[in-house]
């Protein structure tokens, strides 16, 4: 229904002079069908208040509303030219009168539709310098109507792709953005079930709020009311530090159904985690945490285990966050498995020490377009100590890429195995009471793979010889001051 009309707005953009990447296309996109959207769910709740007898009140007021500003009509239903801004007038209006508007929503309670429009709205602003282009994309907006629930399904499935879009666009980019089907086969091996909290303290675009939104709503004619109050307004909590990303985040589940997302704009790992209460605890985690070096101290120093690499940090925020009896399952390095410094060394021995890390699923190079680490997935349950891991090797035959991304199908086999830990060629146990109790090495090594060869990322080698430089610099100055 709607492809052919996110490509035109898409080609109106192109020709803008305040758009020039995927990420501008993305975010600008983004605002207008929101506002849209908002307007067809203000008319349906209005519709649902008069069928009870009910008067409705509107969020925006009537200046505000779509049909006033964006594409107002005349007495047959079409656009009325007359009253429809456009150029100079259409930018000034959006620009110094709608964007100062709705950004007075966030005085409002932050658990609000209200609130989420304000935080939308404060962190937006709009890069299309055109108004006559704007004019053109209302219009194409204006034909869009999100109101049967297959109009909003597809409009969120292609939302998604424009986010994958995104993610493929550069480094900024790509941080937000983790296949879809990665996340949805680590959705149904952590099962989520209704009544319990879902957490995702790095969460970006909110795929993983989003597709565990989906996999609890699959049968959504069978949930009650009060299961469809659950999800709305105390299952999904998220956390996302850079702006563009957050408001991407918010607007994804908005328009896959959640109406006032539970998505906080703040650096999580400025929270010190031994503030942390039986309160502020989650029952599942779902993440992919940034990875790289270069966190400073004063952010380490909230941490147990201090180390620059934002993972293990998230990490450790992670295990430390989620319940008793909760489960997880998290992305990071696969190099986080074998590490021999003692920030690794302590992480993993926290890890199985605290937790039952009863599964690992090893994805091949490429399995992140434009990425250049390896990861893993780790599975676990807070609460006992690891005694058996489970490892799951996808090997497939084709390198993967920009056009053989990974699918559902590569990952059939790990999710009818993980059931039962049942072992094939791509996958075995460890028993964690052999591993040497010194590193606690528990690195992916298939033991019906005996000619494959364990190697380290290049960057992960540099960094050490670098630190081994650095010791030996400091070691060298105190020789001298002995002299």
């Amino acid at each position: 229904m709607f492809e052919q009309s996110f490509k035109n707005i898409d080609n109106i953009l192109h020709t803008d002079s305040g758009c020039g990447t995927e990420l501008d296309y993305v975010e600008q996109t983004s605002w207008i069908l929101f506002l849209k959207y908002l307007d067809d769910l203000e008319e349906d709740k209005k519709k649902s208040a008069t069928l009870s007898g009910k008067k409705y009140k509107y969020i925006l007021s009537s200046e505000f509303r779509w049909d006033t500003w964006a594409c107002p009509k005349d007495a047959n239903g079409k656009l009325d030219h007359d009253k429809a801004l456009s150029g100079d007038d259409l930018n000034d209006f959006v620009n110094n009168k709608l964007f100062p508007h709705l950004k007075k929503f966030r005085s409002e309670e932050p658990s609000t539709i209200e609130y989420k429009i304000g935080e939308i709205f404060h962190e937006l602003k709009n890069k299309i310098s055109s108004g006559y282009k704007l004019r053109e994309i209302l219009n194409v907006v204006d034909g869009m109507h999100f109101r049967l629930y297959e109009e909003k399904h597809e409009l969120s499935h292609l939302y998604e792709a424009k986010i994958a879009k995104m993610g493929n666009a550069g480094r900024n980019g790509g941080e937000y953005y983790t296949p879809r089907p990665l996340i949805r086969t680590i959705v149904r091996t952590v099962n989520p079930k209704i009544g319990e909290t879902v957490y995702d303290g790095a969460c970006g675009s909110a795929g993983f709020l989003v597709e565990a939104y989906n996999y609890l709503t699959q049968n959504q004619s069978k949930l009650s009311s009060k299961e469809m109050d659950i999800l709305q307004n105390k299952t999904f909590f998220g956390k996302e530090i850079k702006g563009l990303a957050y408001i991407i985040g918010i607007m994804n589940m908005i328009l896959h159904g959640v109406e006032a997302p539970n998505i906080r704009h703040m650096n999580t790992l400025a929270e010190n985690i031994n503030d942390i209460q039986e309160k502020d605890r989650y029952n599942v985690i779902l993440a992919n945490p940034p990875f790289g070096a270069g966190i400073g101290k004063e952010i380490q120093q909230n941490f147990p285990i201090r180390t620059g690499e934002t993972a293990f940090l998230f990490l450790q925020h992670f295990i430390k966050i989620l319940k008793a009896g909760g489960r997880a399952g998290i992305v990071i390095k696969n190099t986080f498995l074998s590490n021999t410094d003692n920030a690794s060394v302590s992480l993993r021995k926290l890890l199985l020490e605290n937790c039952n890390l009863h599964s690992v699923l090893d994805l091949p190079g490429g399995a992140f377009q434009g990425a250049g680490v390896k990861t893993v997935i780790l599975f676990f349950d807070k609460g006992t100590p690891t005694k058996k891991i489970w490892f799951y090797q996808l090997n497939l035959n084709r390198n993967l890429g920009k056009t053989n991304s990974l699918n559902e199908k590569d990952l059939e086999e790990f999710v009818k195995l993980q059931k039962t830990k049942a072992n094939s060629a791509n996958s075995w146990s460890l028993d964690v009471s052999k591993i040497d109790q010194n590193t606690f090495d528990i690195s992916v090594k298939n033991p019906n793979k005996n000619d494959e060869v364990v190697l380290r990322e290049p960057k992960e080698i540099l960094e050490e010889i670098w630190n081994l430089d650095k010791e030996s610099e400091k070691i060298l100055e105190n020789i001298k001051k002995i002299i």
